[in-house]
């Protein structure tokens, strides 16, 4: 099966042009022999170490996008008093960063500004701009959001949601004339509970029109489930990998699996992977802040080849980057789907 762009519609925005989702210098590793999993780790993970900063405890969770022909990032960068901040980062060629050491500020409302926490980010180019996207603290947890043109500058807007709120993820365009974001609503605790919404906005402020997407799962996504990159966009549908978790008698378990939801109305689960994609079993997943933690923010696409390649964090630690090819976790999505 070959995964494509789908054709253009009457409804919703144009079609990204296939020609511009190329992305040659992708981080890339073959398939080792003797593995036949759908998505395999990089031989020199964790790509980014917990201390690439003297003030850094621990780097995870975290945001990669293309930029000027190499990469930047926004990285959740905890420090050693153990706040939780966010930085920005620039690679030649996705594996080998260097992090600002100076948290990233945002400019804008001083009301909105105020600095309480901010973790796990995403990023992703909409228009003409990359949309920034992380946990916000606002008086309990919320979906923050904010824009930049050059990774320099950051402008925040108004917070998404009201507390509480997590895993805020928007797709990289708009669909039917809006733009569409999923979120796990939460409490104020470790949330051990959890379902994935959309939601809708015409103007990135005001979010409305909340759809259920999908609930908790069985085994390892039991607990509760989280979006995680930018969904990618295929002729089988939007391709979400979203996290999920397991609580076992030692605590939580976070791996990650697949669904495919339709194009037009991405409220609507086409597939679900019954089995994950990838769970904690390497040292640096297993062993670390927060134990037994694979949890996927990033993934960038090199359509042409069909390369993946996903960036996660492990054990709220350090950060490890995966690959597999587009084809093949489509069709294991749609093979070993739950739905």
């Amino acid at each position: 099966m070959s995964v494509a762009m789908p054709a253009p519609r009457q409804v919703g925005a144009a079609r990204v042009n296939a020609a511009t989702d190329a992305l040659p210098n992708i981080p890339w590793q073959d398939r080792p022999a003797n593995c036949a999993d759908v998505l395999w780790r990089y031989a020199r993970n964790p790509v980014i170490s917990r201390s690439p900063f003297p003030t850094a405890n621990s780097v995870f969770n975290s945001a990669v996008v293309p930029f000027k022909g190499k990469f930047a990032g926004v990285f959740r960068c905890d420090d050693t008093a153990r706040q939780m901040q966010l930085h920005v980062g620039f690679s030649n060629d996705g594996v080998d960063w260097t992090i600002n050491p100076n948290r990233l500020h945002f400019e804008g409302d001083a009301d909105v500004t105020a600095f309480e926490y901010a973790y796990d980010p995403r990023v992703v180019w909409i228009d003409d701009r990359y949309y920034v996207t992380w946990c916000n603290g606002y008086h309990g947890p919320t979906i923050g959001m904010g824009y930049t043109f050059d990774f320099k500058a950051f402008h925040q807007l108004e917070n998404s949601y009201l507390p509480f709120n997590r895993n805020g993820v928007l797709f990289p365009r708009k669909i039917n004339g809006q733009f569409v974001m999923l979120s796990r609503p939460s409490d104020s605790g470790h949330t051990p509970f959890g379902d994935i919404f959309l939601s809708h906005s015409p103007d990135m402020i005001h979010w409305g029109r909340h759809r259920h997407v999908m609930g908790r799962g069985q085994g390892w996504e039991s607990t509760k489930i989280g979006a995680g990159p930018i969904p990618i966009e295929t002729s089988e549908g939007w391709l979400m990998i979203y996290h999920g978790v397991l609580t076992s008698c030692n605590g939580f378990v976070y791996s990650f699996g697949a669904a495919l939801l339709d194009l037009d109305q991405p409220w609507k689960v086409i597939a679900r992977t019954r089995p994950y994609l990838m769970n904690p079993r390497e040292d640096y997943e297993c062993v670390g802040d927060v134990p037994n933690v694979t949890f996927p923010c990033a993934a960038l696409l090199d359509r042409p080849t069909g390369r993946v390649a996903i960036y996660y964090g492990c054990a709220d630690t350090v950060t490890g980057l995966a690959f597999g090819k587009l084809d093949d976790i489509v069709a294991f999505t749609r093979s070993h789907s739950s739905v």
